[in-house]
C-alpha cells in the first residue's frame, strides 16, 4: 500500500507575533504545503521577548476568513479566565461560521495566563479535575442546543443556569484535550475525541498513547485522535538555530516545572539559567534538514493523525519556504 502524505500544520504561536502578522504567516504557510493552523491561547507571552499575546477567538475568526484548512485552539483553557460556557459559545460559533473546519483544544492551565483575574491557584490535580468538569459542561451544552433543549450542570467547580446555545453548527466541534501524564490520558481516552501532546521523548508518548486507546475502548469507540504540537528551532547555521532557540524559545530547555509561574519577567530571571545543553532531548535545535525530517517522521511512525509545527526563531518565512521544498514532501504515514 503507497504511503501518503501526513497532515503537517502551522502552530501559530500568538504570544510571538502579532495578530495581523498570524494571518499573513498562517496564509503564507497554507500556500506552502501546511495544512491547518492550531492557535496558542495565551494571556501572556512566557518572556517578554516574545512581545505579544492576543485574543485568540478573534484571530481564528480571522484565519477562518483567509486559509481554508482546520482551525484549533492549543489550548483554551475554560476554567479560570474564562467559564466553560463561554468556550462553548466562542466555539460553537467558530464551528457554525466554518462548518468541519474547527476542533477545540483544551488544557488545565498555567498560572502564566490563569491567575490575572485573581482566583486562588490549585495544585495540579484539581486543575484537571476543573478541566474535565467544564469538559462535561460543553458536553451538555453542545448535545442540548443541537436537539433544541436547555441544559444545567451543579458540579463541584461550575454552575450552569439553564440555558442553550442558540448559535451552533450542525455538529458540535470535536474536543481534544491536551495531556502529559497517563492518568489525564486515559481519562481523556474515556470522555474526548482525541489528545494533544507537546514534543515529549517518545517512549513517553507511546506511554501516553497506550492509556488514552484504554480510554478509548473503554468507552466503546475504535479510535480517536491524536495530535502533536512539535517546538523546534532551525536556521540556516546551528549558532542562529542555538541563538532563537535561547532569545525567544528558553521554555524548550526548561528542567523543570514551570505552571505555578505568574509573571513573564518572573520567567524571564529563570531562563536566564537555560544553557544550549538544556534543548537536548526535549527540543531539536539544528541547522541540518535531514535531521528535523528524521525527528518529524519518528513522531509520524508513532501514529499521531496530525502534527503542528512551531519554527521558534523569527525567521518564519525563511523556514517555511526551506521546510515546505525539503523536508514535507519527504514525510510519510
Amino acid at each position: 500500500m503507497p504511503a501518503t502524505p501526513p497532515t503537517i500544520g502551522y502552530a501559530a504561536m500568538l504570544e510571538q507575533f502579532h495578530p495581523t502578522e498570524v494571518l499573513e504567516l498562517s496564509g503564507y504557510a497554507e500556500e506552502h504545503g501546511f495544512r491547518g493552523v492550531m492557535a496558542a491561547d495565551r494571556f501572556q507571552p512566557w518572556v517578554p521577548q516574545q512581545g505579544q499575546a492576543s485574543f485568540v477567538w478573534n484571530v481564528l475568526g480571522a484565519l477562518g476568513q483567509t486559509t481554508r484548512g482546520d482551525l484549533g485552539t492549543g489550548v483554551t483553557v475554560p476554567t479560570f479566565r474564562q467559564h466553560p460556557a463561554m468556550v462553548a459559545q466562542a466555539s460553537a460559533t467558530l464551528a457554525a461560521m466554518y462548518p468541519g473546519r474547527h476542533w477545540l483544544g483544551i488544557g488545565s492551565g498555567e498560572a502564566i495566563d490563569e491567575h490575572v483575574t485573581g482566583v486562588y491557584w490549585p495544585e495540579t490535580a484539581e486543575r484537571i479535575n476543573r478541566m474535565f468538569e467544564a469538559v462535561e459542561v460543553i458536553n451538555k451544552l453542545f448535545a442540548a442546543s443541537i436537539s433544541g433543549r436547555d441544559a444545567k450542570h451543579k458540579g463541584p467547580f461550575f454552575t450552569l443556569e439553564s440555558t442553550r446555545l442558540w448559535t451552533m453548527p450542525e455538529t458540535p466541534p470535536p474536543i481534544l484535550v491536551a495531556t502529559a501524564g497517563p492518568v489525564t490520558a486515559k481519562r481523556a481516552g474515556r470522555t474526548v475525541d482525541g489528545i494533544i501532546i507537546d514534543g515529549a521523548p517518545l517512549d513517553k508518548i507511546e506511554g501516553l498513547f497506550s492509556r488514552f486507546d484504554e480510554g478509548v475502548r473503554e468507552a466503546g469507540r475504535k479510535k480517536g485522535t491524536k495530535v502533536l504540537r512539535l517546538h523546534l528551532s532551525w536556521a540556516p547555521t546551528h549558532a542562529e538555530a542555538m541563538t532563537n532557540a535561547i532569545t525567544e524559545w528558553p521554555n524548550g530547555g526548561m528542567r523543570f516545572p514551570r505552571s505555578d509561574i505568574r509573571s513573564p519577567f518572573e520567567f524571564e530571571q529563570l531562563a536566564r539559567l537555560v544553557r544550549p545543553e538544556d534543548f537536548e532531548g526535549r527540543m531539536l535545535v539544528s541547522d541540518d534538514l535531514d535531521v528535523h525530517r528524521a525527528h518529524i517522521q519518528r513522531y509520524l511512525d508513532l501514529g499521531f493523525d496530525r502534527v503542528y509545527l512551531h519554527n521558534v526563531g523569527r525567521n518564519q518565512r525563511e523556514w517555511i519556504d526551506v521546510f515546505a521544498r525539503d523536508v514535507l514532501p519527504k514525510l510519510v504515514r
